[in-house]
């Protein structure tokens, strides 16, 4: 093969690097540049911050105390930074919440968010938008309802019971209770069941004896490793071909193959197995039975009443499943270690719990059954408004809006705004976790875990007796918070993780005694978008949480 000359090559090298400054610019102009001329400018907000970052940085690793502060100096709407400075919305306003969230075919996820998940997961629910999304919402609903949730229970169950005696172990080698990080066996545990629950695949990841599988592996190559915010991703979303020089991206590729194989390999296997179910007058609607999701979705996507224009292709059912593993593993794994923390911060809503969940006069409770117990609804319902997983979510408006406010604001020049102009590529910012502390909605004791015990102070209705009157405009889909979020892109699964996480919840602590081991002073919130516990003084070891592990007598 002939080789280039030395003079073509270099010709070759700085023509591509004059296209890609050339892209850059052009990108940098169309989708930049207008947002620097838009009325979100004339707001009131925080100072610049970073050039690079803007305040992303600030929002994610401080939103508890920092966003606060904001609020209280600002308002509930104001402008704050992007990358390069770019304004954004930031609101609490809960009637603009309400109009972006039930206007989905008018704000979509950011565009770089959507493909960061698109290169992971494929064009799953998670990813897709309009139409599209519409329709695999469509198809995906009658897997996710009450009666297939109730007949998952057992699952969850059967896995949080697999839990305890991977901890009894580690008690019973150091000697009558264990220091643990809980985050590990948690994680475990929700792998195990997702894999079940999802599409029949035994993770066994509690099993210390077995060997992690291939899949396990790709797991977690993908969602163990959080991207970073830096230079390279951001000019990685303006020319995406950059992001393979990136190796974190290039292994992500490589596992994402993986579990496309595999997740190709059950489906193949699944619509063999319903089809020879039905091989007589084929699959419809009202045969949609089974248990774990992958199959439901199927047989929904086969059945012979559904027209073939709303049916998905081979290609968008494998996008659900690591769809099913993202949003069923952390999110969970995570809402259920920082409702151990808050138990170990108030021994009196431990024992309180305790004694509900002893009440209950079998290890197997149906799905009724957990729903039935008031104080683990209000323990659960707690923990999701104090420590919501995924702290905040955004939106970019696809066409030119005028966004409606509950409350007027002013803007820099003392203008009175009843409501806001907003520009197609506006951006806005709701923050999940700063709602559910807002004062204006919960009290003035909103960033405190509150539930009704007995206490040398004085005794207090618990929040969830009556919830405040402020939060009946919540537009979530559960319980007056946005955990779930709300509006047609709200989470499917949302059942599902709140069946687990009671199952977990009644397992562990009817079979356990749980204390912090580390000063509660040291336990801070790690990540930007999905926040876990880590240790302030360990920072560079990640997410973990050490708790004292105590088996519990019952006399």
């Amino acid at each position: 093969m002939a080789l280039l000359p030395f003079g073509s090559f270099k010709e070759g090298a700085v023509a591509l690097l004059v296209g890609t400054v050339l892209v850059l610019l052009v990108k940098f102009w169309r989708s930049v540049v207008p947002v620097y001329f838009s009325p979100l400018r004339r707001l009131r907000g925080p100072p610049n911050g970073e050039l690079l970052f803007g305040n992303l940085k600030q929002i994610g690793s401080e939103s508890a105390e920092l966003t606060q502060e904001w609020i209280a100096q600002y308002g509930r709407t104001f402008r704050f930074y992007g990358p390069l400075r770019a304004p954004r919305l930031f609101t609490t306003d809960l009637r603009a919440i309400n109009h972006v969230l039930t206007r989905s075919m008018e704000y979509y996820k950011p565009p770089e968010s959507r493909k960061g998940l698109a290169r992971l997961l494929g064009e799953g629910v998670l990813v897709t938008e309009g139409a599209k999304h519409k329709q695999q919402r469509h198809i995906m609903n009658p897997a996710f309802g009450p009666a297939q949730i109730r007949e998952l229970t057992e699952i969850f169950l059967e896995k949080a019971n697999g839990l305890c005696e991977y901890w009894n172990a580690q008690i019973a080698a150091q000697g009558g209770s264990a220091r643990t990080n809980v985050i590990e066996g948690l994680s475990k545990m929700t792998l195990d069941v997702i894999g079940l629950a999802g599409f029949s695949y035994e993770f066994d990841a509690l099993n210390p004896e077995k060997p992690t599988n291939e899949l396990n592996r790709a797991f977690s190559v993908i969602f163990k490793q959080p991207p970073k915010m830096n230079l390279f991703a951001i000019i990685g979303g303006f020319v995406p071909v950059l992001q393979r020089l990136d190796p974190r991206v290039r292994q992500g590729d490589e596992a994402k193959a993986v579990m496309q194989r595999i997740g190709m390999e059950l489906l193949q296997e699944k619509k063999a197995s319903i089809l020879s179910e039905k091989s007589a007058g084929g699959v419809e609607k009202k045969d949609v039975q089974g248990r774990d999701l992958l199959t439901l979705l199927l047989k929904a996507n086969m059945a012979t009443d559904v027209p073939d224009s709303q049916r998905l292709t081979d290609e968008e059912v494998i996008a659900q499943v690591p769809t099913f593993l993202v949003a069923g593993h952390e999110t969970t794994s995570t809402a259920t270690t920082w409702c151990l923390h808050a138990l170990t911060q108030d021994p009196a809503i431990q024992t309180k719990l305790r004694a509900e969940l002893l009440s209950v006069h079998t290890d197997t409770p149906s799905m009724d059954d957990l729903n039935a117990l008031p104080y683990l609804d209000h323990v659960v319902r707690e923990t999701l408004r104090l420590y919501s997983p995924v702290t905040i979510t955004s939106r970019v408006a696809q066409t030119d809006d005028v966004l409606p406010l509950s409350e007027p604001i002013t803007d820099r020049a003392g203008n009175t705004l009843h409501e806001l102009p907003l520009p197609k590529g506006s951006r806005v910012q709701i923050p999940i976790l700063a709602l559910h502390r807002l004062k204006a909605l919960w009290g003035e004791d909103a960033a405190e875990f509150r539930l009704n015990c007995a206490r040398a102070r004085p005794r207090r209705p618990e929040r969830w007796d009556n919830p405040p009157e402020a939060t009946a405009n919540m537009p979530g889909v559960w319980g007056h918070l946005l955990t779930f979020l709300g509006g047609p892109h709200a989470c499917i699964g949302y059942r599902f993780s709140l069946v687990e996480m009671k199952a977990l919840v009644f397992t562990l602590v009817r079979n356990f005694e749980f204390e912090l081991a580390v000063p509660k002073e040291d336990v801070k919130p790690l990540g930007l978008f999905l926040q876990r516990p880590c240790l302030a003084s360990e920072r560079e070891k990640g997410a973990q949480l050490p708790l004292l592990l105590r088996p519990y007598r019952r006399s």
